[in-house]
């Protein structure tokens, strides 16, 4: 029975040992990744930044002429046709620009 229980405390010994050995393993792998240059992975966009920043300035200035005949036409009982005439923006300039 004594012996038994020597053979078990070995066996512990052992995998203590082991589990010891398999953390420095694992620490110097660490080590050396962290002394390795890193590689860097470049992400293939589906629509390039540039095309990006194109449809940003389109949707905005869809959504400023919206909102001008929306303004203009239900708010201001006009047409709403009427925003994108040039005269239309000469008079309200003249308007503003009262003196």
């Amino acid at each position: 029975m004594e012996q038994e229980q020597e053979k078990k405390s070995l066996s512990r010994e052992e995998l203590r040992k082991a589990q010891k050995n398999k953390t420095s393993q694992q620490e110097e792998l660490k080590a050396t990744e962290e002394e390795r240059p890193k590689k860097y992975k470049f992400r293939i966009r589906l629509i390039p930044i540039w095309l990006r920043l194109i449809i940003i300035v389109a949707i905005m200035a869809v959504a400023i002429v919206a909102g001008a005949m929306f303004g203009y036409g239900v708010l201001g009982g006009g047409n709403p046709m009427d925003v994108l005439n040039k005269e239309t923006w000469q008079h309200i300039l003249d308007l503003v620009n009262k003196e």
